[in-house]
């Protein structure tokens, strides 16, 4: 049997369990139904019935620690108020109360408990962490979150603490989380696809917040959403959203021993505004012509296979490509590439530089080209951040760190910077996170029971007022 309450769905057990709905006496408030938001065992749903309009929040905190009071979103002006708490963890006890303003007026409800059920089995024991040295990890990476995501149906984005506690999620039935990003309006953004399509690789847009309900829901078939996209989604600063497409160029390539009527597979980036509308795109191909390519006949199948797209500082594009060891950044508005970073690139490398293949390339903090190197040509993955004069085109080592041979990974993965010293490394195909300073000493691991494309540290602000590491 279900309730339906205020347009969700409640199983009416939960109501039960979390003792149901309260009459309020002689205050404003007539009616409180209590049950699981969209299902989600971490999101706890509180539906207020007011007598007249008002403002309405919810005041919470686990039962042990009165002190660490936690609050929902407010919703005003309203006699129906569905009022969603994050910040739960599984098998515990809570408390909470109604607050309700009234021209003014501020009213407290008694207080009211409950106590959140354990999570399935399918998403208990998923994180194993291990701190090596717990003094010397730093309090930013403590009070912030990890982003990561399940590859393969049903798909799942994880929010996961430093200690390996889960602390927000989100599934999707018959689809894969293949790429999650966290964007600046404190959402999760991501690339969804089939388990029959390559890794990292999607047809579908979703972006959720972290009330666990949708913001964003694009299919390819919409709009100019025409071609299959990967390994990369991000919003602009006008929030149009950005991504990486497989492109595709009919050719005659006979005169290198291949067909008059041959196919190049390469790579390209669409912007598309939030109703699948094309705003500008860009293709490899404006950039390289693939008969120059002596191995072209060979590669033509894949021939570029850009695997990350991001900003410089001033907003043209940074894009790395994993089968020609290069980062380019392109101009984005003319596409014009401005220059090359890499083996035959146009930016002068110092021999130690020596790196194969690139993921997750960005701007850090200080203002340098970071990324993680998956190691492929000495079989041994690490970090490089590279300090580039992009007037005269050279660039010199900033900091780099080489990871034990033990991790790994040949493909995927991802490097950021918490703080001044520290850095989170994810070895996707070694399914384990580090935790490393700048000479490579590893002050805390993760263990996963699955892959992630990559590992996404969220901040404190970032989070709030939602969750509360």
């Amino acid at each position: 049997m279900k309730k339906k309450v205020f347009g969700y769905i409640i199983p009416l057990f939960l109501a039960i369990v979390f003792s149901g709905c309260f009459n309020s006496g002689g205050n404003i408030i007539k009616e409180i139904h209590i049950g699981l938001h969209n299902n989600n065992q971490l999101r706890i749903q509180i539906d207020v019935l007011t007598n007249e309009p008002v403002d309405a929040y919810v005041e919470y905190w686990a039962a042990n620690d009165s002190t660490n009071t936690m609050r929902s979103t407010v919703v005003k002006n309203a006699t129906q108020h569905s009022l969603v708490l994050c910040n739960i963890l599984p098998k515990t006890n809570y408390a909470y109360r109604i607050i309700t303003i009234d021209n003014g007026v501020k009213k407290v409800s008694k207080t009211y408990t409950f106590k959140s059920h354990d999570l399935p089995l399918w998403l208990q024991e998923q994180f194993k962490a291990i701190n090596t040295f717990p003094k010397l990890v730093p309090q930013q990476f403590k009070d912030g979150l990890i982003l990561l995501n399940k590859n393969y149906s049903p798909g799942t984005a994880f929010l996961v603490d430093y200690k390996g506690q889960l602390r927000w999620y989100h599934t999707v039935d018959g689809m894969a989380y293949k790429v999650v990003h966290y964007t600046k309006d404190k959402t999760v953004l991501a690339l969804l696809g089939t388990n029959d399509d390559p890794t990292s690789y999607g047809r579908q847009i979703l972006e959720v917040n972290l009330q666990g309900d949708t913001v964003l829901n694009l299919k390819k078939g919409q709009g100019d959403f025409t071609q299959l996209i990967h390994h990369e989604i991000l919003k602009n600063d006008k929030g149009q959203l950005v991504t990486l497409t497989v492109d595709k160029k009919i050719m005659d390539l006979s005169s290198v021993g291949g067909s008059k009527q041959d196919t190049v597979n390469s790579d390209g980036i669409i912007v598309l505004d939030s109703h699948a509308k094309k705003i500008w795109k860009w293709s490899v191909f404006d950039a390289l012509d693939p008969l120059k390519d002596p191995n072209i006949v060979k590669t033509k199948k894949d021939w570029t296979h850009a695997n990350s797209l991001n900003y410089d500082t001033d907003g043209n594009y940074l894009i790395s490509f994993f089968n020609t060891g290069q980062i380019w950044k392109v101009d984005s508005k003319t596409g014009k590439v401005i220059w090359k970073f890499g083996k035959g690139g146009t930016v002068a490398m110092p021999a130690e530089c020596d790196f194969s293949q690139a993921h997750a390339v960005h701007i850090n903090q200080d203002g340098n080209l970071l990324f993680f190197d998956n190691g492929v040509k000495k079989q041994q993955s690490g970090v490089f951040a590279m300090k580039l004069n992009e007037p005269k085109q050279t660039s010199t080592i900033d900091f780099h760190i080489q990871l034990p041979k033990e991790v790994f990974n040949g493909r995927m993965g991802s490097a950021y910077m918490i703080n001044d010293t520290s850095l989170l490394v994810c070895c996707s195909k070694r399914h384990i996170l580090v935790l490393a300073d700048k000479k490579g000493v590893l002050l805390w691991t993760m263990e996963l029971a699955m892959p992630s494309y990559r590992a996404e540290f969220v901040t404190a602000d970032q989070l709030a007022p939602y969750l509360k590491p």
